[in-house]
């Protein structure tokens, strides 16, 4: 099992995905479908349902968190697995906003 830190971090992770999701599904709840991915002129090159948009990020985070929580790190690498999930967290949380954002300046240039 992992460190307790570890967990509590992947732990706070996802609840902060969750919730950022949340918030995005009231912001969104006229559209059926949001945009998923884009050229990079811009354009939307697919969408997805709503539902599934926006719980992407929560479910590839936890995807990826859970090694450091169910995998025994190697014998002398046990002082890093706190600031990998640290990182991996980050990087996870800046990436969901701007996909949420991303999805934000698209609906709201289109009207």
């Amino acid at each position: 099992m992992a460190q307790p830190v570890a967990v509590m971090v992947a732990m706070m992770t996802l609840a902060l995905l969750t919730a950022m999701s949340l918030r995005a599904n009231r912001r969104f709840k006229e559209e059926r479908r949001l945009p998923m991915q884009w050229w990079l002129d811009g354009s939307v090159t697919w969408t997805a349902p709503r539902p599934v948009a926006l719980a992407f990020m929560p479910v590839l985070a936890a995807a990826c968190l859970a090694p450091f929580i169910f995998l025994k790190p190697k014998a002398g690498q046990e002082h890093l697995v706190i600031p990998v999930i640290m990182f991996a967290a980050l990087v996870l949380l800046g990436v969901h906003a701007l996909h949420l954002w991303l999805m934000r300046w698209t609906l709201e240039r289109r009207r």
